[in-house]
């Protein structure tokens, strides 16, 4: 047994300051300084910064200084890929020599440290490859909710990734080094590729999800001027065209068909729409709302509500509830319609009248 406060295969007892100064009070210079250079030489890492510390004051002061300083990006993009990599194809869920059984186990931690150290790369010089780095994680994270890449029933909940906190950082990140043409440029993809009206844990509930928030709101914040409103609605629209243009004509056998990814792409952004309606109405840009609210690449019950709350905030309430009617059809349950439907009086269909019935 081993006496407490003892370390490990050494004695328990140590000299107090009177017992110590009297055993090195017959010391000369030269055998105190043999004697600090054995300790310096083969003590652990923090007894040689204790001791480097007492020699330069300065210099640990230096040393502290460097150690908050952000990690370098270029090497946390290449080592952010090659886990990104790895875990695309599969080598943290089956026996792949590339992975340890260990490190497959602990692929959470991993995660985390690399997403730290992206978003802490953030704040460095070198912003390009740890907006890189944190591109690649947050794909991984939404691409997680529909691919097993590990073994963990919600991995994002699992990592402790809070993907709407790395996408604010990264935004701003870009905003404030390349301006904010280049933001917009490069924001209005990634919010229709990452934006999800439910979050991005598998499950929606935990720690993590309490502190998810949308995409639409952490646009709102950054958008201070109608301009800014303008410039990235227009740019929106961009992506929304290219995403028209993408969408299959005729799917594979086993794959979502082209409505369904029109209809979740409405669905996921609805509350950004919803934004875009309520800055761009009565204004010389509502031409913008015109195009979106008719828009081939969205779809579903969603894209008429979204039609709805238009002619609503445009006074054309005999139009907003035939269209809110259509959209309850598709959605009988869904609180946003009702709440439409009750402020302008508009008929419910009969599943959303037993909705409604259920709720009161």
């Amino acid at each position: 047994m081993i006496a407490r406060g003892s370390v490990r295969g050494m004695p328990a007892h140590r000299m107090n300051r009177d017992e110590f100064h009297a055993k090195i009070a017959d010391y000369d210079a030269d055998q105190l300084r043999k004697i600090l250079w054995t300790l310096y030489w083969r003590g652990s890492g923090p007894m040689r910064e204790r001791i480097e510390g007492q020699l330069d004051p300065d210099g640990q002061a230096r040393q502290r200084a460097r150690k908050v300083e952000p990690p370098a990006a270029t090497e946390v993009l290449e080592e952010v890929r090659g886990f990104v990599a790895l875990a695309r194809s599969g080598a943290y869920l089956v026996g792949d020599r590339r992975v340890s059984p260990r490190e497959r186990t602990r692929w959470r931690f991993t995660f985390r440290r690399l997403a730290a150290d992206a978003q802490a790369a953030l704040a460095g010089d070198d912003v390009d490859p740890a907006v890189a780095a944190v591109e690649l994680l947050v794909d991984l994270a939404c691409e997680s909710e529909g691919f097993e890449y590990f073994r963990s029933e919600d991995p994002m909940q699992a990592a402790g990734f809070v993907v709407s906190d790395a996408v604010a950082g990264l935004w701003r990140a870009v905003r404030d080094r390349h301006g904010f043409a280049t933001f917009v440029d490069q924001a209005a993809p990634q919010l229709l590729r990452w934006e999800t009206g439910h979050g991005w844990t598998r499950y929606g509930w935990g720690s993590v999800a309490e502190k998810e928030t949308s995409l639409a709101s952490v646009l709102e914040g950054m958008l201070q001027a109608p301009d800014h409103w303008r410039a990235f609605a227009a740019r929106y629209l961009e992506v929304l065209d290219e995403a028209a243009d993408r969408t299959p004509g005729t799917p594979r056998h086993g794959s979502r068909s082209a409505g369904h990814d029109r209809t979740a792409r409405a669905r996921a952004l609805a509350e950004w729409h919803a934004l875009l309606v309520d800055r761009l109405v009565g204004s010389e840009d509502e031409d913008l709302l015109d195009r979106l609210v008719g828009h081939a690449a969205l779809a579903g019950p969603e894209r008429t509500f979204l039609q709805a709350q238009l002619a609503h905030r445009r006074g054309d309430d005999e139009t907003a509830r035939k269209l809110v009617h259509d959209s309850l059809a598709g959605l009988p349950g869904h609180p946003g319609f009702h709440d439409l439907a009750r402020r302008i009086g508009a008929p419910l269909p009969p599943r959303a009248q037993q909705a409604r019935q259920a709720r009161r």
